[in-house]
């Protein structure tokens, strides 16, 4: 409870200072403050098949308070101030990831006296925001430390699902002066969240542009140029980078008592436009030639939801020399491929995913989802016998969330993962995984 109450505490003086501070003239340099909050705490049991380490039990809170206000009563300045803190009470049954000072991915064990499976949430606080945002018209200015999520969150996220969100350090520029087309035009030169640590240098240009035409068709064209060292990258010898231009066409089509929804995108990843350093012995870092396709089809029946999901992102065969394996280091990969997280990094042989869903929602029953997954790789990979396969398991979800009556901005949440193994080196184990949320968010605009 300490770093809660401590980052509590900060904020508020934070707001009661900036309240108080005026110019000469008598104009205060911030005021009309706005405070946004969560405060989340969860239950998260995994259970990772492996006979060497005791399932996990964590018991963590997720605090995130923000401060804005208007500054030097100039119209449309603001600036944002904000904190994110994850405790676990002394929660001791479980082992984490965390990025060290080298930027390098480490386990760190709770308890010396047992090996536990792993849950990605430190025990941590950082500045979440510390940004300054300039609207202008249809022109909104930024520069400085915030949450950048693009379209789907696909390959541009910030992992909200994770207790340590991740934020982007950024200076962008997006107009929307053009009806129905929004453009973004922005520069990360770092990013840090979800493995705690310090902040990940980053070199990275993203560009992005969607254009709606109607309800039943937007187009959606991108193209990021990525490029950093340390974090989802782990990698240290100057960084990895590579470029991900795709173009994706979405829509909704009502049909009487049926609403149809459709996803079709196509993607290639291509040789680095930005780098961090490349040297004579990193050169390959910033080398790719991969593909990525998602077809999705889905349908709300009167509140019955049905879908139908193909994903496919290309992989390295055995005997290529090139990297082929399409990956997504900066995107919310939890929402895909399976909510136990076996395929946050793509496998090298590349990974297709064919899955289906069925669901209920309305306002007064909440939502319930349960989706199916069958897994293959694009390209052959060896098992534990070194035979060529492409198994690569598949698993079954299931999730209910709902606002929690007489409580405003109260909701909970239960949700379950079960991996079955496939025969895939480092896929050999069943997983499983269950959670236990509430999520309490507040404002005082």
């Amino acid at each position: 409870m300490k770093k809660i109450t401590m980052s509590a505490v900060a904020l508020t003086a934070i707001m009661g200072s900036f309240s108080s501070v005026n110019a000469a003239d008598g104009i205060n340099i911030l005021d009309d403050l706005v405070l946004d909050g969560e405060i989340r705490p969860r239950y998260e049991m995994v259970d990772d098949g492996n006979s060497a380490t005791a399932n996990a039990n964590a018991i963590t809170a997720r605090t995130k308070l923000k401060v804005t206000g208007k500054v030097m009563g100039i119209d449309g300045l603001t600036a944002s101030v904000g904190v994110i803190s994850v405790n676990n009470f002394g929660s001791h049954e479980y082992n984490w990831k965390y990025i060290d000072d080298q930027g390098i991915h480490k386990t760190t064990y709770n308890d010396g006296s047992k090996n536990y499976s792993v849950v990605v949430d430190p025990q941590q606080a950082m500045i979440s925001n510390a940004e300054l945002n300039y609207k202008i018209e249809d022109t909104l200015l930024h520069a400085g430390r915030g949450q950048v999520n693009l379209d789907n969150q696909r390959f541009i996220g910030t992992v909200g699902w994770r207790q340590f969100e991740r934020s982007y350090d950024s200076v962008f520029v997006a107009n929307n002066s053009i009806k129905n087309l929004s453009v973004l035009a922005a520069w990360v030169y770092g990013f840090q969240g979800v493995f705690g640590g310090p902040t990940t240098d980053a070199n990275t240009v993203l560009l992005h542009a969607a254009y709606t035409v109607n309800d039943a068709l937007k187009i959606t064209a991108y193209d990021y140029m990525i490029a950093a060292q340390g974090d989802a990258f782990n990698t240290t010898d100057g960084g990895v980078g590579f470029d991900t231009y795709g173009l994706a066409l979405t829509g909704n089509v009502k049909l009487d008592a049926v609403k149809l929804n459709y996803r079709a995108e196509y993607a290639i990843e291509s040789d680095a436009s930005m780098k961090i350093q490349e040297t004579a012995t990193n050169a390959d870092n910033f080398k790719k030639d991969a593909s990525y396709y998602n077809i999705d089809l889905g349908a709300n029946i009167s509140g019955i939801l049905v879908g139908a999901n193909y994903e496919f992102q290309s992989g390295t065969s055995l005997t290529d020399t090139k990297d082929k394996t399409f990956v997504t280091p900066l995107g919310t990969n939890h929402k895909f491929n399976g909510w136990a997280d076996m395929f946050l990094n793509t496998p090298d042989g590349g990974l297709i995913d064919a899955n289906v869903r069925l669901g209920y929602k309305t306002k007064n029953f909440g939502k319930f989802l349960a989706v199916y997954h069958d897994f293959t790789a694009d390209q052959k990979m060896l098992d534990v016998n070194g035979n060529q396969t492409d198994d690569l398991g598949s698993e079954f979800d299931v999730m209910y969330t709902n606002k929690i009556p007489g409580v405003n901005g109260l909701s909970g949440l239960l949700k379950y993962a079960s991996y079955s193994k496939g025969a895939v080196d480092g896929y050999t184990n069943d997983v499983s995984k269950f959670w236990a949320q509430l999520d309490y968010k507040f404002s005082t605009k």
